[in-house]
Parts: structure tokens; C-alpha cells; sequence
């Protein structure tokens, strides 16, 4: 298939290099891994063969990540967050309301995520040596240790451009082929800068992304290579375990990546289960990142400034907040009398919404501290409910005041944004299993 047209929109201030090839009764997107460019992939053969397999049966639209590829480059290392929006602009700029998506390696992340906050939209999943978590953890033994991984960054750095045992740990099939060799280090090249690979390799350590995984609806297929040496089949079980309707198909190849060995085949699992995946289920189950917020000694305040002028205050304050929600994409659900209640679909809006409330407070002589967790909620009309809302108003409960806390899974999922946390402790919650651990933003 001829290289098709490179086309560009923008998310926020990010403008994002897609191309859409075929015209299948299902939309395809395809997540790529790691560092991509969508301009080059076609020189390769079988990259070539598989892609035009998918657009054979399928609308096939692809993308550069931003930050990589012809996507902006310049962008510092791009959250989680960012990078599932990318998918949602690149949806909307090809006029696609629903599709399948296909994510490979880390394009499992920002995969998983937007199918968690946008079910309705997401029609069936395909995952190929993916992973939940890369780091190690007394919970997660199959990670990699501290030391471990530096090693493995600082050869990465050293050897951009030569990437002989990287590259043999992600396609053994063809790692003695002088061709492929070469071909995938002028790949990397295209793709990003050492510096880009180092910062987005140190993300999807720190991403965890196991607390995501039971929201996602949407019917999924975990694909894994028996012999990967790059994701284990031990890690690709604990991926289908975790997501309620997904199946795991271990394969008889030994290579990470799909368009290396058998392309036909990696093509036909991938379209058959996109077109044989049913219409998205309408659902009031969502994961979104859920800020409560209240005025701290908000009863004597009222007591010691009087009913009028206190209600002025408050008018003051909910104007401000409604404004700042706005600002940062969030909805406001509803106001408290002495706080708020607001969703977002990212976790690092709701923080920085969280700063400019405590900022905006202050200006009317406000104390306000806040509490925020990302977790999956029962919509009810204009209202919301279910465990992560009870989560974060049990944070709210031990912050104290002109503080911001944050459940574990908020910091993990912030990773890159610049966000600095600093730990609050170990918490038990009334009537919420488990114990919690806190972090207080800076």
C-alpha cells in the first residue's frame, strides 16, 4: 500500500500527526508503543503488510503520540493524561464517535485510560505485550528493581542510533538481519531524541495502572507472544484478570512487536475481534477523578460575619470555583454550601483546579482544603456516587485546612506533569476496604 497523506490536529496547544487509510465499517485506532513515526513505518515491509491488512477490514486510523514521531516534539514528557487525550482529538478530528482500539506495549496505557473515562466510545480492545506495571513492588513481583532499570536507561542513552540488544530483546526472530537492524535504529532516530526516550521510559516505570484496569467495559483481547522477552505471559495474565471482559490469547512467537514475523496473523486476531465486537452498551459507570473541597472553620465564620455578609462570601467563592472547574475541563456537580463537588477526566486538572480554588479562597480571607481520587463512579442523573467519591470525601475528612491530598493512585497517574507530592501518611476509611496511602501536594 502506498504511504498515505500525513494529516495534523491539535490537543490543547499539541498538534498531533494522524492518518486515516481504508474505509471498513469499523473504526480502528491504533495506540502505538514506546516511540513511533506514522511517515516512516511504510518503508517497512512488513510493518507495510500489516498495516494495509488492518485497512482492508477496517477504517484504520493512526497516530504519532505527542512528543514523538511528526507530533510536536517539544513537549516535555507527556502525562498519561495528555496522551489519552491525543487519542480523543485524533477521534474527533476523523469525525470517529466510536471504535476499536488497538494498543501495543505502552500504547496499552493511554488505551486502557481512555476506554475507562470514555466507555461509550469504545467499542472493543486489543492489547499486545502490554503491561500494568513496569516497576517492582512487594505487591507486583514482576516489575523491574531500582537499579535494574537506571542501568538499563543509561545503555539506551549511550547507544541511541545502535540499538543492537535492545532491538534483539523486541524482535529475536530477525535480530541477525543487517536490514531489520538498520531499518529499526533509523525508525528510532525519526522518532525521538535519547533524551525523549529516557524521559518517556522513566513515565511508564512510575505509571501503575493497575487500579484503572477493573473500569474499563469495554470487551477486550490480550494478545501475548510466548516467548516475549520484553513482557512476560505472567504479566499478560494478571492484565486479563484484571479487566472484567477480556480473554488472553497466548501466541507461538517469540517477538514483542506485531509487524515482525507473522503480520497476517497478528492482523486477522486484531480485525476479527473489532468486527465482531457488538456496540458499546450505554453505562453510567465512568472513571473520572473525582475534587471535593470544604471551607475550613466555615461554621464560626458565618457566626462571626453574619448571615448577609456571609452569604456574600459564599456567592463570591462558588462563582470562583465554578470558574476554575471550567477552566481546568472538569463538570461541576454540585456546591455544598461550604465546598464543592467537580469530576475531571484527568487527575492533574483536578489538582491544579484544587491550587486555584485555595488561591481564589484566599483572596476572600478563605481557608479550603481538598481532597481528590480517581476512581470509577455511578452517574445518576446529574449527580454522581459509588466508592471513589466515598474515597475522596474520606481524604477530605483528615486534610487539613490550605491543604490538597491525594489518594496513591492520583500521584502515580500524574507522573510527568510536574506535580510535586509529599507522603500524608497510612490511612484506614470507614466503610472503604484496604488501607490508603495519602499524599499532600506542594
Amino acid at each position: 500500500m502506498e504511504k498515505p497523506r500525513t494529516r495534523f490536529t491539535t490537543a490543547g496547544d499539541v498538534a498531533i500527526a494522524y492518518q486515516v487509510v481504508g474505509d471498513g465499517p469499523v473504526d480502528l485506532i491504533y495506540a502505538s508503543g514506546w516511540l513511533h513515526n506514522i511517515d516512516l513505518v511504510w518503508e517497512h515491509p512488513g510493518y507495510n503488510r500489516f498495516l494495509s491488512n488492518l485497512a482492508e477490514k477496517c477504517r484504520l486510523i493512526l497516530f504519532d503520540k505527542r512528543g514523538t514521531g511528526m507530533s510536536d516534539r517539544d513537549v516535555g514528557a507527556p502525562t498519561l493524561e495528555e496522551r489519552t487525550d491525543d487519542i480523543r482529538a485524533v477521534m474527533e478530528a476523523v469525525g470517529s464517535e466510536k471504535a476499536a482500539i488497538f494498543g501495543v506495549s505502552e500504547g496499552a496505557n493511554m488505551s486502557t485510560m481512555f476506554a475507562a473515562i470514555y466507555p461509550e466510545r469504545v467499542s472493543s480492545l486489543t492489547l499486545i505485550g502490554c503491561y500494568a506495571c513496569r516497576k517492582w513492588k512487594p505487591d507486583w513481583p514482576y516489575g523491574m528493581r531500582q537499579a535494574d532499570f537506571e542501568k538499563m536507561v543509561k545503555i539506551l542513552e549511550e547507544s541511541w542510533g545502535d540499538l543492537g540488544e535492545f532491538l534483539t530483546m523486541r524482535m529475536p526472530s530477525v535480530a541477525h538481519d543487517p536490514a531489520e537492524i538498520a531499518f529499526h535504529n533509523r525508525l528510532f532516530l525519526h522518532s525521538g531524541s535519547p533524551r525523549t526516550a529516557a524521559k518517556i521510559t522513566r513515565l511508564n516505570y512510575e505509571l501503575d495502572m493497575r487500579p484503572i484496569l477493573p473500569s474499563i467495559q469495554a470487551p477486550t483481547l490480550v494478545l501475548q507472544s510466548r516467548g516475549d522477552r520484553s513482557v512476560s505471559t505472567e504479566e499478560a495474565e494478571q492484565l486479563a484478570k484484571a479487566i472484567p471482559n477480556a480473554n488472553l490469547k497466548v501466541l507461538d512467537r517469540e517477538d514483542h512487536l506485531p509487524w515482525i514475523g507473522d503480520v497476517d496473523m497478528m492482523a486477522k486476531y486484531i480485525t476479527d475481534f473489532a468486527l465482531s465486537s457488538s456496540e458499546p452498551r450505554p453505562s453510567h459507570r465512568v472513571l473520572a477523578t473525582i475534587l471535593i473541597s470544604d471551607i475550613e472553620g466555615s461554621t464560626e465564620a458565618a457566626a462571626k460575619m453574619g448571615d448577609a455578609r456571609w452569604r456574600e462570601v459564599i456567592d463570591a467563592h462558588d462563582t470562583a470555583a465554578a470558574r476554575a472547574v471550567t477552566r481546568y475541563g472538569g463538570t461541576l456537580i454540585k456546591t455544598m454550601g461550604d465546598g464543592i463537588l467537580a469530576t475531571f477526566s484527568g487527575p492533574s486538572r483536578a489538582v491544579e483546579c484544587a491550587r486555584e480554588l485555595q488561591r481564589e479562597a484566599a483572596h476572600l480571607n478563605l481557608s479550603v482544603r481538598a481532597g481528590v481520587h480517581s476512581g470509577e463512579c455511578e452517574l445518576r442523573g446529574d449527580d454522581i456516587s459509588g466508592i471513589a467519591v466515598n474515597v475522596a470525601a474520606r481524604i477530605l475528612d483528615v486534610t487539613p485546612g490550605d491543604a490538597c491530598h491525594v489518594s496513591s493512585t492520583v500521584r502515580d497517574l500524574t507522573t510527568g506533569s510536574g506535580l510535586e507530592f509529599t507522603p500524608a501518611g497510612t490511612h484506614e476509611f470507614k466503610g472503604v476496604p484496604g488501607t490508603w496511602e495519602l499524599y499532600a501536594t506542594v
